[in-house]
């Protein structure tokens, strides 16, 4: 059989699936579907998790891969896939499929947006703190699979801790569900945390349930700026030893400022931020005291947290060979490791920029070339190694973006060789043929 003929034969099998109007093999449509350069080989729209088990079954058995995707706001994340023989969308799984807000839960389909979840709760007076980038264009099913946070997860924890139930699809076809519909659930082996942050290689994640909590009658945010970064984390200690609970308690470096709204250019931010009634806010902003040099509010406010979100995404938009790290480390070890960074940066003829959690120690690290552009992909490489080495060893740091070149010359997760071993493991027992993401974990 050639290749035309079986690419003919496979999209009328999907298209058998899901009806031909949700199926393309049309290579001019296909493009903006293509992830770092690789352009699917069809795209098809299911809307159900037996229509999902039918085509993965299929892609198995004619040894397809299958990459999912949402939103698109995961373009180039992990390691860049061989091929993509099916690229599997989600759009169409959009319902809200219970929603209680007496009982604080909510559960939606995968494909619904997280903007949409946020707006439907907070007609309730409730909030859904999943502050990912791009919210107006990421899905639930893909800020779960990445794992994906922002500010609010100071306040209220990642994803993990509030997502309290999901239903998915094993690579093998299989139906399954983790968790539930409540708070509490039965013990046993967690498998929806384990889905959440597999970036699509384990299942296709068709549905979750969500914890939801009071949203504040009003928000503030209280800027303070300082010379140098140990100064900045003295007042975080003030903070944390503060009566104050903020939402958000965020670090921004002098470089992030050219991409953070609100900060002024040239000095070590910590940002605060606080919910409650007028008194409520008096009080947080007598307690930081004098430091505070700046004070938001309203659309400001919003508009603020907006950038602070989006600026992995707005670094590469201004700079596409910019080098980007997602780093997590012990609180006390962030001083050092922004130093080393620091240094390593100017030492591979780069500017350095970072902005993260300040009390958890869960950043974002940009190098963005200066000297060459672009730059040697041993000086990308050599760059992240130095960075991984002058970390401590329980510390992670993962490329969140680069150049597409360089990927298939580095380590993109920094994973252990006994990490490897075990995530093979769990994937040989969800995905046996591996169809799903394939090559996204370096499998």
């Amino acid at each position: 059989m050639t290749a035309t003929s079986a690419a003919l034969q496979l999209g009328r099998q999907l298209a058998a699936i899901v009806g031909p109007e949700h199926v393309s093999d049309d290579s001019a449509l296909l493009t903006p579907f293509a992830i770092d350069g690789v352009r699917p080989g069809v795209s098809v729209a299911p809307a159900s998790t037996e229509e999902i088990s039918t085509i993965l079954k299929v892609a198995n058995q004619h040894e397809l891969s299958v990459t999912v995707s949402g939103g698109f706001t995961a373009q180039g994340l992990g390691a860049t896939p061989a091929v993509i023989d099916i690229l599997l969308r989600t759009e169409r799984l959009n319902q809200v499929l219970h929603y209680d807000p007496g009982d604080l839960t909510v559960g939606v389909g995968a494909g619904m947006r997280v903007v949409d979840v946020q707006r439907l709760v907070y007609e309730h007076n409730l909030m859904l703190p999943l502050d990912v980038p791009r919210s107006v264009q990421a899905t639930v099913g893909g800020s779960l699979a990445t794992a994906s946070a922002g500010p609010l997860k100071h306040g209220y924890g990642g994803v993990r801790e509030y997502c309290i139930g999901v239903s998915f699809v094993t690579g093998d076809g299989r139906i399954a569900k983790a968790g539930g519909r409540v708070v509490k659930n039965v013990a046993g082996y967690d498998l929806m945390k384990l889905m959440i942050g597999s970036h699509g290689t384990l299942g296709v994640i068709v549905s979750a349930n969500f914890r939801l909590f009071t949203a504040p009658r009003q928000t503030a945010t209280f800027l303070a700026h300082f010379d140098g970064i140990k100064d900045a984390l003295a007042f975080r200690n003030r903070v944390q030893r503060s009566p104050v609970s903020p939402m958000c308690l965020e670090i921004i470096s002098p470089l992030a400022h050219a991409y953070v709204g609100g900060a002024e250019q040239g000095a070590w931010t910590i940002a605060v931020r606080a919910g409650g009634t007028d008194s409520v806010l008096g009080r947080v902003r007598s307690e930081l005291g004098s430091c505070i040099a700046q004070s938001l509010h309203g659309d400001d406010e919003i508009m603020f947290w907006k950038t602070v979100q989006d600026f992995s995404e707005s670094t590469v938009g201004q700079h596409h060979n910019a080098l980007l790290m997602s780093v997590h480390l012990q609180q006390s070890e962030l001083e050092a490791a922004v130093a080393s960074a620091e240094a390593i940066a100017r030492d591979h003829n780069s500017l350095f920029a970072c902005v993260g959690r300040a009390a958890i120690a869960n950043l974002t690290f940009a190098l963005i070339p200066i000297a060459v552009d672009p730059p040697s992909v041993m000086q990308y490489a050599n760059a992240i190694s130095a960075i991984r080495g002058a970390l401590p060893s329980d510390a992670a740091a993962i490329v969140q973006r680069c150049p597409r070149e360089v990927k298939d010359h580095i380590n993109v997760w920094g994973s252990s060789t006994n990490d490897l071993r075990s995530m093979r493991a769990v994937k040989h027992a969800l995905d046996p043929n591996d169809i799903l993401n394939r090559g996204r974990f370096l499998f």
